[in-house]
């Protein structure tokens, strides 16, 4: 990737397809930074890209920070070797100094835009005899490399679209390669790098199909054989529209910070796409290793809708909490947002006890989308005792002190062990015992008692969670309220 900016949704999709590919051919994945457009690069955006690799679940294995056999893994480390690349094509003559001055190329541009043309150099500098050449190194004029595109390209199979070739030499002028400030362009330094790194198979966003062609020249220009690329449809917005990141909403960071978790981002951008047998929630990553097939992506661009994305959350959420050892780390997790919402309306300790949120989050589990709901106003009264006086609970029912009793000698007798079933039938058996309050009402009575609230989870489930001694604290602070 360049580094210009924060890894969003397509970057991430580009990175996990290579990664998938990788392991499913026991093969090595390479994080290599772009980093040669020096005016672009944004100071930290190498060590993010790479920090939202690892919080993905899909670190590289050769990488700036991780190192490898053929680092350095940062182009603009690697400036002697485009250099010595360079003067080799220049050498052979499949590249040639360009002299031009930038006005002149500004001038070319607005030309050919009023005549309706794409821009496009017209290779003037090509024709320079070496006496030429000399005479205005001599005069030590600026200059850059372009390299000379030739007619005729071969063919090629992309892993993807297929058998392809563009004759850029029709459309385009000869390309810099090497600028004036002896930084290489993309193209010189990815076939470079590709080359001397061993890279063997390159899978990167369908826009740079139409320079593929350009490419391959250049491996020819230098004697070498290519890698197998494979390019990978765009990922727009469900509606077909480019994904914006204005608000930085397709940015991984923003998905970490709202409480996302990574296998649910990685189960998503693949459901939407292809590259899979068949389309399926809930994937995890050794699944979508062991299923991925590179033959199966088909070039129709894969429409993400963000909008089920707390759907696939939930899914692997639930996954979570039902893993021993994952679920340990959900609890600190939890813990620490309750005391970051909570922490100055907390009435007692109690609530960040371990037993506590861990029974919080499994009868919680397969009904919320975020850790972070469990500290909504929802949720409040989890973890703060809520104020209800005994005047609200009496334009319920003027049974409330028969039914506080009810419930309070149902909560000694449970005491050894709740569970949601056993006490839906008791509270059922407990209303019948009431004189005129239907079992709607009651419910209505011990909701607002439990939790200050009218809408939640069952009375049961609230009763479980809290436990006996919290409940009976809870009734009989409402009945003296």
């Amino acid at each position: 990737p360049a580094v210009t900016g924060f890894l969003h949704l397509g970057g991430l999709r580009t990175a996990l397809y290579n990664y998938l590919f990788a392991k499913s051919h026991q093969g090595t994945f390479v994080l290599r930074v772009e980093d040669t457009d020096q005016n672009r690069v944004v100071p930290g955006a190498a060590e993010g890209i790479e920090d939202m690799l690892d919080w993905a679940g899909i670190p590289p294995d050769e990488s700036p920070r991780r190192g490898g056999s053929f680092g350095p893994y940062q182009q603009s480390r690697r400036l002697g070797l485009y250099r010595s690349a360079s003067d080799a094509l220049l050498e052979s003559g499949a590249a040639y100094r360009c002299f031009c001055a930038p006005q002149r190329l500004e001038l070319l541009k607005k030309e050919a835009l009023r005549s309706q043309q794409t821009p496009r150099y017209d290779n003037r500098c090509r024709h320079l005899t070496p006496t030429e050449v000399s005479e205005k190194l001599a005069q030590g004029l600026d200059w850059v490399v372009r390299f000379r595109l030739e007619k005729g390209v071969e063919p090629f199979r992309d892993l993807v679209y297929g058998w392809n070739k563009h004759e850029v030499a029709d459309v385009e002028g000869d390309p810099v390669i090497l600028k004036g400030d002896g930084f290489p362009t993309y193209h010189l330094a990815n076939v470079v790098d590709d080359h001397y790194m061993g890279i063997s198979h390159v899978l990167r966003g369908a826009e740079w199909l139409t320079s593929t062609s350009k490419h391959l020249l250049l491996y020819k220009a230098f004697g070498w054989d290519p890698p197998q690329f494979g390019h990978l449809p765009l990922l727009l917005n469900k509606d077909g529209g480019k994904l914006s990141k204005r608000q930085g909403d397709i940015f991984l960071e923003r998905f970490a910070q709202d409480g996302y978790l990574p296998e649910a981002l990685l189960d998503i951008i693949t459901s939407c796409g292809s590259g899979f047998a068949e389309k399926q929630m809930g994937r995890t990553l050794e699944e979508l290793i062991s299923q991925f097939e590179i033959g199966r992506i088909t070039t129709h661009s894969a429409l993400l809708d963000l909008e089920k994305l707390p759907e696939f959350n939930r899914i692997h959420l639930t996954r979570r909490i039902e893993n021993e050892g994952l679920r340990q780390k959900l609890i600190r997790e939890l813990q620490l947002l309750v005391e970051h919402v909570y922490g100055d309306q907390q009435v007692d300790q109690e609530v960040l006890e371990k037993e506590y949120v861990e029974r919080v989050l499994l009868l919680r589990k397969g009904h919320i989308s975020l850790l972070k709901s469990l500290v909504s106003c929802d949720y409040s009264y989890l973890w703060v005792r809520p104020s209800v006086s005994r005047e609200q609970l009496q334009t319920i029912s003027a049974e409330v002190d028969e039914i506080g009793k009810l419930v309070l000698g149902l909560m000694t007798r449970q005491a050894a062990v709740l569970t949601v079933e056993e006490l839906n039938k008791d509270l059922r058996s407990l209303q019948e015992q009431t004189k005129a309050t239907k079992y709607s009402s009651v419910m209505k009575l011990l909701r607002l008692a439990l939790s200050g609230q009218q809408h939640g989870p069952s009375v049961a489930e609230m009763m479980v969670t809290l436990g006996p001694k919290e409940v009976c604290g809870r009734i009989l602070k409402a009945l003296s309220g």
